[in-house]
């Protein structure tokens, strides 16, 4: 099996060189990882002691973000070392203070592996989520340092758990694991079905981070003169689907003021939504605050401060959901809104937990959209009620941070 996973990345390195001719992305990945041993070996103080922190992207990197953290916080003797496997991770946080060395993770061959280990000499190790490199992994088993998965979480249909030869070869890298922290109950049940019996259910980190934003959240003067006495419906990550629906029924509402922030932040894209919308709306860059309150709509044209606009919101639309799956609704739910998304979001637990609590509402159509908004918008218990629901979840949740920093540094 490690033959056929090495000539694996070994295939997928070549055709990832072959899109990077064509593709942006695939583009950065290789350029990102050229020279990586020259670029990580001036890097490295070779008198510091490192911890090793590993993200597959940006969104698993707010996932460990908590963790990575609290140990600087903490234990301040550690220098941190951060690795990407995206560009979508890497390009945006490569100037992040809190890492001492932020990179490409290089391509988990055997001989890459030894190298950029021998190389960092962590003390510990994090993968968050879901990263899986069998070489990475087996060079730390083999130098026995201690290697630990944060908020990780399981499904019956993932390799690990089938009976085949290939599941038997990924469930050895569970094996491999100094300890996993686990998000919930049903990864507990396979792991234990699988024989793996060091875990622990941590919850997600996600809870930490959010609750940490909404205390230090950024204050907009011009965004509060925006809002007024008006409920304000914050469309948060939007796609096209998305806009199409809120603004056919931002053309029929009155009373209720808007704030879009889509996901592509390009002209093209910001003018497609202008054209789209017969309310008088302005784009955040040109917002000005002496008549900002004669607009209905604001839209957000720049990236980094939508997690800071919840606070001015009473619901917020969620995008995504019409599409591979919706974006984080923690950063809402953390300031109490109510949620609604489309349909595609059976893969993130908290939207499933949430719509079971009647905190998130899942659209399928305008119909359902303008609905369920009208159940919120003209029942001020109904508003009230999801409201608590939604700020409840996210209080009940918190605490994951400490449980790993405490388990892991044998702290009682």
């Amino acid at each position: 099996m490690n033959l056929f996973y090495n000539l694996g990345i070994l295939f997928y390195g070549f055709f990832i060189r072959v899109a990077a001719l064509f593709n942006e992305k695939a583009k950065l990945f290789v350029a990102g990882r050229k020279n990586w041993k020259k670029k990580i070996g001036t890097a490295i103080d070779k008198e510091a002691s490192y911890i090793w922190f590993h993200c597959a992207s940006l969104g698993e990197f707010e996932q460990g973000r908590p963790v990575l953290e609290e140990i600087k916080k903490q234990y301040p003797q550690y220098k941190i070392v951060l690795t990407f496997f995206s560009p979508s991770g890497y390009e945006i946080r490569k100037n992040y203070e809190g890492a001492d060395i932020v990179a490409y993770l290089p391509m988990d061959t055997k001989k890459n592996a030894q190298e950029f280990i021998s190389m960092v000499r962590p003390e510990k190790v994090f993968f968050v989520k879901y990263e899986f490199w069998y070489n990475y992994i087996s060079e730390l088993k083999k130098q026995q340092i201690p290697l630990f998965i944060i908020s990780a979480i399981f499904r019956e249909n993932q390799q690990f758990f089938k009976s085949t030869p290939w599941g038997k070869w990924y469930r050895k890298m569970l094996h491999s694991f100094e300890h996993i922290f686990i998000q919930n109950d049903t990864s507990a049940q396979l792991l234990e079905q699988a024989d793996i019996k060091h875990y622990t259910v941590s919850g997600d980190t996600r809870f930490d981070r959010v609750a940490e934003i909404a205390r230090g959240a950024k204050k907009f003067e011009f965004v509060e003169k925006f809002k007024g006495q008006n409920v304000t419906l914050i469309a948060g990550s939007t796609w096209k689907p998305d806009e199409e629906l809120l603004a056919a029924f931002i053309n029929k509402s009155n009373d209720v003021k808007f704030i879009i922030a889509p996901h592509e932040v390009a002209p093209a894209n910001i003018n497609r939504i202008q054209e789209l919308l017969k309310k008088p709306a302005i784009c955040f860059s040109k917002a000005d605050i002496s008549d900002i309150d004669n607009y209905d709509v604001l839209i957000i044209d720049s990236i980094g401060i939508l997690s800071s606009l919840y606070q001015y919101g009473n619901i917020a639309y969620i995008g995504g959901g019409f599409g591979v799956g919706i974006h984080n609704i923690l950063e809402a739910a953390t300031f109490k809104l109510p949620i609604l998304f489309g349909p595609n979001y059976l893969k993130f637990k908290e939207a499933v937990d949430l719509v079971n609590e009647k905190g998130a509402f899942p659209i399928q159509n305008f119909t359902e959209l303008e609905a369920t908004l009208s159940k919120l918008l003209n029942n001020n218990n109904n508003l009230k009620n999801a409201s608590e629901i939604c700020k409840k979840y996210v209080e009940k949740n918190v605490g994951s941070t400490t449980l790993i920093i405490n388990k892991v540094f044998n702290k009682k």
